[in-house]
């Protein structure tokens, strides 16, 4: 496949390593000749110092040959003109653009993205995707995340190991005798920066970051049994009233009317804005760094703060300091990737990657066939794959323990007909079984090549 990518931030630069990596043809564009060539020095890509909307420039990147677009410059505008160039002079296929400025995604002007209007084929706006990550999150106490398959049948959640946990230090096979009602799959284990994709043998250790997959219907009994039963919040304090901010504090609202919710905000105006928008969500003028401010929205008593202002230190120190005054938990957004490793240590419990929610959600587009789902984790270390088997597909027909699977690669669910099937060594996936595949980032190739014939990945 030829991508052109336009903008080289971090986005645009995660989404381009992580096609690159997969064969794919990449060219870059970006304005800024420092970025630019720091990205050539660090990916296989072809980058270009030019202004990616300009048609002179988008013919040198190859815009003629090229299968997709994906236009994420900080420029609303730019993103949106360089879909249009792509489609009008060059013919391009496949159109992406991220659109920051809300009032471009209205209801009312739905149309303007029509084929006739601007030829836009996905629109990204990384607030909402931020705003519903996060309420994810809530939606499983103790979770680091949360991430939904099948229709909200299955969910696949990640989950700190602590002390106590009545499950480390046990070889994985032996988890269904000790527990055999628990029905999850083990998907994979983060070990400080080395992601295992785990067999039988493995354990789990104290520390180790841990994705399952677990039928909806279990997810407390599950996150029991890793020595997690905290209960949702009841009482949370937003801090930053920008677009994420007020995005979440608006669905919290709508989904929770029973909510103590509190969002402090430094601006005046914003925050005068955020009290004529919101019904049932107490405003607060001020400094979430200044320990008045927290004594006032009686962080002590908070069960959960939620920093989402553009500042990551801003996001981490009021996360810190909320912590520190008695509340239970914290989540985090956190733009840089430098800070993430840290998050842990620092007592962040929940870091949140916008970068990674705009990614999944380009990389759901790019794959092609029967996929129905896709979940980049870790800055593309692995991904989650929801798809539908066809007959034709290897996997078809026969028992799981028959079958030679690559390394990397861990069948998770099984999807038929609504109901919910964690797989075992004798289980058997049929035509049109909705599978969930854990697969490391080395692995995705091997993975294109058991479901190329029948879902035509990518």
């Amino acid at each position: 496949m030829r991508v052109i990518v336009c903008g080289a931030g971090q986005v645009g630069s995660s989404i381009a390593r992580q096609l690159a990596g997969e064969a794919n043809d990449v060219t870059v564009i970006d304005n800024d000749p420092e970025i630019v060539h720091k990205l050539a020095e660090t990916a296989e890509v072809r980058c270009m110092v030019g202004g990616a909307s300009l048609p002179d420039v988008l013919d040198e990147a190859g815009a003629k040959n090229a299968d997709m677009v994906i236009a994420v410059t900080y420029s609303d505008e730019v993103n949106m003109v360089a879909c249009q160039v792509a489609h009008s002079i060059f013919g391009v296929p496949e159109k992406i653009a991220r659109v920051r400025n809300q009032s471009y995604l209205l209801p009312a002007w739905a149309d303007l993205y029509s084929p006739d209007h601007l030829p836009i084929d996905l629109i990204i706006s990384p607030e909402i995707e931020v705003a519903h990550a996060i309420e994810r999150r809530l939606q499983v106490p103790g979770a680091l995340d949360m991430l939904p398959f099948g229709d909200g049948r299955l969910r696949v959640i990640a989950v700190r190991c602590q002390d106590g946990c009545p499950i480390v230090n046990t070889p994985l096979r032996q988890l269904t005798e000790i527990f055999p009602n628990l029905n999850i799959v083990v998907l994979g284990i983060m070990r400080g920066d080395k992601l295992i994709v785990p067999r039988g043998d493995d354990q789990m250790l104290v520390g180790d970051e841990v994705y399952f997959v677990a039928d909806s219907e279990h997810v407390e009994r599950s996150m029991a049994v890793f020595g997690h039963e905290e209960k949702e919040a009841r009482r949370m304090v937003i801090v930053g009233g920008g677009n994420i901010g007020l995005f979440l504090a608006r669905d919290l609202e709508e989904a929770h009317p029973e909510l103590n919710l509190k969002i402090i905000e430094v601006s005046a105006k914003r925050a005068q804005f955020l009290a004529e928008n919101l019904s049932r969500t107490t405003v607060i003028h001020g400094d979430a760094l200044d320990s008045d401010i927290l004594t006032e929205v009686n962080i002590a008593m908070t069960e959960a703060v939620i920093a989402v202002s553009n500042d990551d230190e801003v996001n981490i120190l009021a996360s810190l300091l909320a912590k520190r005054a008695g509340c239970q938990r914290a989540i985090t957004l956190v733009n840089s990737s430098n800070y993430a490793p840290l998050m842990g240590t620092l007592g962040v419990d929940v870091a949140v990657s916008p970068r990674e929610s705009t990614v999944s959600t380009i990389l759901q587009r790019i794959r092609r066939g029967r996929i129905l789902g896709i979940q980049s984790i870790r800055d593309g270390l692995a991904e989650i794959v929801e798809a539908e088997a066809l007959e034709t597909s290897p996997l078809v027909g026969k028992p799981l323990n028959e079958i030679k699977l690559p390394s990397g690669i861990l069948i998770g669910a099984i999807l038929r007909d609504g109901e919910v099937i964690i797989p075992r060594g004798d289980s058997v996936i049929a035509v049109h079984d909705r599978v969930v595949v854990f697969a490391a980032a080395s692995a995705v190739k091997k993975l294109e090549k058991l479901f190329a014939v029948s879902l035509e990945f990518f």
